[in-house]
């Protein structure tokens, strides 16, 4: 078919449907880079709307356009310009939608309605080592009071043996259109939150197993889950927290992930600056059911608790028995598959929330955790049973929970919660030198 009569077909089709047709073979991705019919979008969709001026064609719209000299650029630049600026738009919508902030957690009040009107969602890319790569769509998704857990599953995962790499990224639709719901079908874009490497899958970094899988975990927040007998994937599943999350799962891309805006320090002449006025918020959890959900205000720490480079935050005393605190139900991470589903023992979801004194998010993380058992019982004086403890950790700072089993109502008691924040966090954040 002549290149003309192409050209007059694809002046009639949209944005979305254009970009997939130059999909289609080199000669169409030429001719759906044509500058006549990518402005003649633009200026539908930016133009100052007029009364008299209704544009049908490409003829009438290369009339009107000499202004902005269309054969004076290069193929495809009306075509960049107009993704760039839907990009530029969908951006600035999501930005005002996530301004307001809620005073007591510290995160935008509006996360839920920001993933549902963004079409929002996340994929995997496994990559073998040939570099052959396989993207899988989440499965499941389940939104918590902090953050968002997405699980992958299926029957048609690759060889493992085969695998290096998996990258964790957000997908947007990159032409949004407001009045209807969005599909997964049309040109998305890629923004990449994390990379990890599954060569990184062994011992040390197991970290519960039932009858028929083991479960592993890769920092930041991910769980590999393994079925026991063939060694294969049987299920990946992603803990975000909501602290930045729609930014990092839309302003990256395919290969950076989305960089934070520089932090400018309050600089204050008080001797104790960055020490006190924290808050806390944590919860633990799995498969919607809560074990704890927990706030404390008011935390400090002093000059003299700062050793081996970290400061002592104590949340939950020892000491104090009024603090103690119960974890409610069984606790154990729900996993499931298309086949089966189960249930690891100990091991559930903890989100953390730590705000500064202004209320401003300082330490955020959603992570796997697993309760293990401790060596010697209890030598507290009220509590008689076994001691367990749950231990976190990353560049930030460290958290550690120590727990009793009480036998006679058959549940876990917190007796200590204690944070370690990294002091080159502290003074990176305050402008302080501890």
């Amino acid at each position: 078919m002549p290149s003309e009569i192409l050209l007059k077909i694809f002046s009639y089709l949209d944005a979305g449907t254009l970009l997939c047709t130059g999909c289609v073979n080199r000669r169409f991705y030429h001719l759906a880079n044509d500058n006549f019919i990518w402005i003649r979008i633009y200026s539908t969709a930016f133009s100052p709307k007029r009364s008299n001026w209704k544009v049908n064609s490409v003829e009438k719209t290369a009339v009107t356009m000499n202004l902005l000299s269309v054969e004076d650029k290069e193929a495809g630049y009306w075509k960049k310009e107009y993704i760039a600026k839907q990009i530029a738009s969908v951006k600035a919508a999501l930005a005002q939608v996530l301004k307001p902030v809620n005073p007591y957690t510290g995160l935008p009040v509006k996360t839920k309605e920001a993933l549902r009107k963004s079409g929002l969602g996340w994929v995997i890319i496994l990559k073998e080592k040939s570099g052959k790569e396989y993207m899988m769509e989440h499965v499941d998704l389940s939104i918590n009071d902090s953050s968002v857990t997405v699980v992958w599953y299926g029957k048609n995962w690759p060889l493992l043996a085969t695998l290096s790499t998996l990258d964790l990224c957000g997908v947007t639709p990159v032409f949004m259109d407001r009045s209807k719901t969005p599909t997964k079908n049309g040109p998305r874009w890629h923004s990449l939150i994390a990379k990890y490497n599954l060569s990184n899958l062994t011992a040390s970094t197991m970290f519960g197993c039932d009858r028929l899988i083991r479960i592993f975990c890769l920092n930041p927040g991910l769980l590999v889950g393994l079925w026991k007998r063939e060694e294969e994937l049987a299920f990946v599943m992603a803990n975000l927290h909501f602290h930045h999350l729609v930014e990092r799962s839309t302003l990256g891309s395919a290969t950076i992930p989305y960089e934070l805006p520089p932090h400018s320090p309050l600089l204050d002449d008080n001797p104790e600056y960055g020490l006190h006025g924290y808050q806390l918020h944590v919860d633990m959890h799995s498969g919607g059911i809560f074990y704890l959900c927990g706030t404390f205000r008011n935390l400090f720490t002093k000059k003299g608790y700062i050793e081996n480079g970290y400061a002592k935050l104590i949340v939950i005393s020892f000491k104090n028995n009024t603090e103690h605190l119960p974890l409610i139900g069984k606790v154990g991470l729900s996993w499931r598959t298309d086949i089966f589903d189960g249930c690891i023992k100990s091991c559930s979801i903890m989100d953390i929330t730590l705000l500064d004194e202004y209320g401003k998010p300082f330490w955020c993380f959603s992570s796997p955790v697993c309760m293990r058992s401790s060596p010697r019982p209890s030598d507290g004086p009220n509590f008689l049973g076994q001691t367990y403890y749950v231990d976190y950790m990353d560049s930030e700072g460290k958290v550690h929970v120590q727990l009793v089993w009480i036998e006679e109502t058959e549940e876990y008691f917190i007796v200590n919660l204690v944070l370690y924040l990294s002091i080159a966090k502290i003074n990176h954040w305050f402008g302080t030198k501890y």
